[in-house]
């Protein structure tokens, strides 16, 4: 399966229509993590970006929002030197912006002015990047002129379909996206600057998400306001509330680009919802505010858009890994144009996902899914009892998903039982549980995972002696306080993961820079509290092995974190193993990287809990092992 994880599988990402043509970006393990354009065009596909160019932005450093395109042209992000580039009927690339030290996302074609509208981060100065918007000449390699400027952080410009309206979105330090933005509007003068600058919606405390102009010109955005993502309007000067429910239509803004709603007509748009952790598709009538579901064996749907008729979006199922589909509105068919695993395993070896909600720390519930160890081949000992991987997601503002994930199937079909925690935090089911974790990271995050292990050891579903936690970046630094700070679980991997969070206030970049004044408490006021919850200081307190995974470039969580942890466990006579990678950053992207990590997880729990693995796997080198 790593073989198959790796090799048969792409990610899917950011779909773009350009008339009757469809685009995407796929990230490809056998490329070396290469992001590539596709075109799908009269029922081919093509790849419309030539090696070794990389469609992918490093703008708040974790990108989206890399390309666009415009009648046939096609405007990208390359990653290697972050220049923006123009591709005109198959030529090849030429470059827009010159090599200094910028970095572009969310590129919107300005036509009636045949220039380019988009966000831009300026890392040429020593101290802080300075983020502002910008117009691009496509004609003229050239210095970028600015457009707005003065805030922090910009996304999402939107231009009107007459082209004399832009929208954007803003905030500012110490907000993160989904704690409070602002939505703006300007109309754009003559000399192509912009007028009079409205702010329409949102503030410190209400999150705006995807911003769009529908046809007709009307302004739609998506709205926390009432506790929960949900779609709003202006019209008449009004700001109206179209859909009103407990459901997510928006999502937390990690990259650019995000879309979770689109409009097939001025009359019509199609929209995805999240409730408790599962997404749904529906259109809505603009006129009589009429939701109608659509049905689709799909349990998450994002990055939507539409035209003619159709809709097309990235979904997938419990037992489907993401596909980019192309839904019919008239017939409610579907065909599925790319799906992200060219070969998937048979029923007999895939573990369907139990929702679970169970009561936690603070008197109310947490949500998982939990996966029980499926493979048609092999039957468990009598009266045996499967042993227990808990995952805890990154972000931590983000959410685990239930679409079939060929990382968990390698654990359940392997005889391991998964528990993937959608936590105090996660987004999902509304505001208020998304704020539970304010002031409280490190602390509620790590009582839910427990919390959900305890209520499957609780009915006899698992092994209490050998249960095991993982989690990569936030998830790393949740799996680090479950092993130091309680004595549930029995070993653990981190990836990226987190240690020392005063190492990180002081090193993150600008887009988290920030971030902790909510989740922990502002520093270096409270380095109190960011001692007492950064497991590098309490090493002593922890007593169970640990496997770390790092990306040597990774400019998010430093290599440093991992390898002081490394050295203090070194120190105490504890089981410990590092693998680092070079050439990876926040997130492994190389398909011999992606499969290594895999088999070194796996080979480290076989010789802690002492089974012997069906793969044959390369060694990994674990200090202190007891013999």
């Amino acid at each position: 399966m790593p073989d198959l994880i790796v090799a048969e599988s792409v990610g899917l990402g950011q779909i773009v229509l350009d008339g009757a043509d469809v685009y995407w970006v796929e990230s490809r393990p056998m490329e070396g993590g290469r992001n590539v354009i596709v075109r799908f065009r009269a029922g081919t596909r093509e790849d419309v970006l030539p090696a070794p160019f990389n469609a992918r932005s490093r703008a708040h450093e974790y990108g989206g929002g890399a390309f666009s395109v415009d009648g046939g042209t096609l405007y990208f992000s390359n990653f290697s030197d972050q220049q923006v580039y123009g591709v005109v009927s198959g030529a090849a690339p030429c470059p827009l912006t010159p090599t200094n030290n910028l970095r572009f996302a969310d590129i919107t074609p300005d036509r009636r002015r045949q220039r380019l509208i988009g966000v831009c981060e300026d890392h040429r100065r020593e101290d802080a990047p300075v983020n502002a918007l910008v117009v691009l000449d496509p004609a003229e390699l050239g210095e970028p002129q600015v457009l707005v400027a003065g805030s922090d952080f910009y996304a999402s410009p939107r231009l009107s379909p007459d082209g004399t309206q832009l929208a954007w979105l803003s905030w500012n330090h110490p907000n993160m996206p989904w704690d409070g933005t602002e939505l703006w509007l300007a109309d754009i003068t003559p000399e192509g600057t912009l007028g009079e600058r409205r702010k329409i919606a949102g503030g410190t405390r209400e999150s705006i998400f995807q911003p769009e102009f529908s046809p007709d010109g009307t302004l739609y955005f998506v709205s926390d306001r009432s506790g929960w993502w949900n779609l709003y309007r202006l019209r008449k000067g009004n700001i109206e509330a179209l859909a009103p429910m407990e459901a997510e239509f928006g999502l937390p803004q990690w990259n650019f680009g995000m879309s979770t709603y689109a409009f097939e007509s001025a009359q019509r748009l199609i929209c995805a919802y999240n409730q408790k952790g599962v997404w749904h598709l529906a259109t809505l009538e603009t006129d009589s505010l009429r939701l109608v579901p659509r049905e689709m064996p799909a349990t998450e749907i994002h990055s939507v858009r539409a035209a003619d008729g159709k809709a097309f979006f990235i979904a997938g199922s419990p037992t489907q890994s993401s596909a980019i589909i192309q839904f019919d509105l008239a017939t409610n068919d579907y065909v599925v144009i790319r799906r992200a695993n060219r070969i998937e395993p048979g029923p007999g070896y895939v573990s369907a996902p139990q929702t679970l909600e169970f009561p936690t720390a603070d008197g109310t519930n947490a949500y998982a899914f939990y996966y029980p160890p499926k493979n048609r081949d092999f039957q468990a000992l009598p009266n045996e009892k499967p042993p227990l991987l808990v995952l805890s997601h990154g972000g931590p503002t983000s959410a685990t998903s239930s679409t079939l994930n060929l990382k968990v199937q390698y654990w359940t079909s392997r005889g391991i039982a998964v528990l993937d925690v959608n936590y105090r935090g996660s987004t999902g089911y509304g505001r208020a549980y998304r704020d539970k974790l304010k002031g409280q990271w490190g602390v509620a995050d790590v009582e839910d995972c427990l919390a959900g292990a305890r209520h499957l050891i609780a009915h006899g579903l698992v092994d209490e002696l050998r249960i095991a936690i993982r989690g990569g970046s936030a998830g790393g630094y949740t799996t680090l306080c479950a092993l130091t700070f309680h004595d549930l679980f029995r070993a653990g991997a981190v990836y990226y993961g987190i240690s020392d969070l005063e190492a990180l206030a002081r090193d993150t970049h600008k887009f988290e820079a920030r971030y902790l004044d909510g989740l922990i408490g502002p520093y270096p006021a409270r380095h109190d509290i960011y001692q007492a919850r950064s497991p590098i200081h309490f090493v002593d307190r922890l007593s169970c092995p640990v496997i770390f995974f790092q990306g040597l470039e990774d400019k998010v969580v430093l290599p440093n974190q991992a390898e002081a942890m490394v050295e203090a466990l070194c120190q105490k006579g504890i089981a410990v193993a590092y693998v680092p990678f070079s050439g990876e950053q926040h997130g492994f992207r190389r398909a011999e990287n992606i499969k290594r990590a895999l088999e070194a997880e796996l080979y480290f729990y076989s010789r802690i809990f002492r089974f012997t693995p069906a793969d044959a796997i390369e060694p990994v080198m674990i200090e202190n092992l007891p013999v």
